[in-house]
């Protein structure tokens, strides 16, 4: 599948889905952060034809990464009239988390609440305009390594992006004309003060993940298995007690 094939394949996905469901989504919502993967996901949510909301949810972010957020909405609101940006701040929303929960202190879990901040933001949008939540991991993320609590993505209704290889996205990017500097900026959740971006996290390029999901001679496939070890309880089903009947 080509580029272009790829793109209209899940535009008519998303379509398909709204449509086969009982309740009726009429609103696509989609949390944008700067990056490619949002930019894209966002992108192929406008070209349904759906209303879509993009929403930049900052948190103490790196001012780089959301003028490249803020540069996306603009360049979404000149390219479809479907589209209607939001920038919601959180910085209060997060302090007053951290305060409270001063006594719980772990950096980790703090980088990991951002995110779930967001993803409680997109779904209060989401329900008010009868919509659901567009995931924008992709598929090393999402299947690969569980790197996947990003943008808003601690929980989402569709993941369009989840059969895409980062390089797909990357090539989407360029077919659609996103924003170059978006294209070349280094992939990063944005959950962290010292903007570390995602290959600094990993200890891997996404091309390295990649080569080592398609073949296991990789010289990084042992890194990947161990990174995917680490994550693998964020890609299985959620573990369930079944308590025999009498």
């Amino acid at each position: 599948m080509n580029t272009e094939q790829r793109i209209e394949y899940i535009i008519n996905w998303i379509k398909e889905y709204c449509n086969s469901v009982s309740f009726q989504p009429v609103t696509l919502v989609v949390g944008v952060s700067g990056g490619v993967d949002s930019a894209v996901a966002s992108t192929l949510s406008a070209k349904t034809g759906l209303n879509t909301i993009a929403v930049s949810m900052p948190i103490k972010q790196n001012p780089s990464q959301h003028n490249l957020s803020v540069k996306h909405l603009y360049w979404l609101n000149s390219k479809f009239n479907n589209v209607t940006s939001k920038i919601i701040n959180l910085d209060n929303v997060f302090s007053s988390f951290e305060k409270t929960m001063s006594n719980f202190k772990n950096d980790l879990s703090f980088a990991n609440s951002r995110s779930r901040i967001r993803m409680t933001t997109l779904y209060q949008i989401a329900q008010f305009n009868q919509g659901i939540v567009v995931g924008t991991g992709n598929k090393v993320e999402d299947f690969g390594v569980g790197f996947f609590t990003k943008y808003g993505d601690g929980g989402v209704d569709i993941s369009p992006l989840a059969d895409c290889n980062k390089t797909h996205v990357w090539d989407m990017a360029s077919h659609l004309s996103i924003i170059g500097e978006i294209i070349k900026a280094p992939p990063t959740d944005g959950l962290w003060d010292d903007s570390r971006n995602d290959e600094d996290q990993l200890g891997l390029t996404y091309r390295q993940l990649e080569e080592a999901m398609r073949d296991k001679n990789s010289k990084y496939y042992e890194k990947y298995l161990k990174i995917r070890e680490l994550n693998l309880h964020k890609m299985l089903p959620i573990p369930v007690c079944i308590i025999e009947k009498d």
